[in-house]
């Protein structure tokens, strides 16, 4: 079972193109600043089974999919299922934001398997004081857009290099 605070459909600011967002309840970091310090007690999330949350998401054809939160990374079997739920039954892209370091999920067996079902992961806690306008997908610009299967195969950081592409990217508007 997943705590979860909120499914959005259709977001656009959470990843490229239209997306749905599973947002995690709880948050071991607490970032000063954090824009959804609601999301860090785990207690306020609902319970929900991976298999119901992807069943939502796979209705969705058109729309890839972003774990946030809170932070995903808090909860990593149940994640782990969903995304694994998702991509033996989609070709849908994953985008997962966490605070910890990429580097740092080596280090934990349970939170590395997530990574082996990312596509792209935003790394890093929200650093109020590197805060910048006109960053796109993170909030500040310590934290990075890694390309997480080019890494893992690699074993070296290689970032996620976003150039939009479609009408409808809110990128380019």
């Amino acid at each position: 079972m997943l705590s979860i605070l909120d499914i959005i459909e259709d977001t656009t600011v959470d990843g490229p193109g239209f997306r749905t967002a599973i947002y995690a309840a709880g948050c071991p970091h607490r970032c000063p600043g954090c824009h959804n310090s609601g999301s860090w007690d785990i207690r306020q999330g609902q319970l929900l089974s991976a298999g119901e949350i992807a069943d939502r998401v796979l209705k969705n054809e058109l729309a890839d999919v972003t774990f946030t939160g809170g932070d995903p990374l808090y909860q990593p079997e149940g994640f782990t299922r969903l995304a694994r739920i998702i991509k033996e039954k989609s070709s849908k892209t994953i985008w997962c934001y966490t605070g910890y370091r990429f580097e740092a999920l080596f280090t934990n067996p349970v939170q590395y398997d997530l990574l082996k079902y990312i596509d792209v992961l935003v790394d890093g806690r929200f650093e109020q004081s590197q805060r910048q306008e006109g960053l796109i997908f993170r909030g500040s610009a310590n934290q990075r857009l890694i390309d997480v299967q080019a890494s893992l195969q690699t074993g070296q950081v290689i970032l996620f290099d976003y150039k939009p592409q479609a009408i409808f990217d809110p990128v380019l508007f």
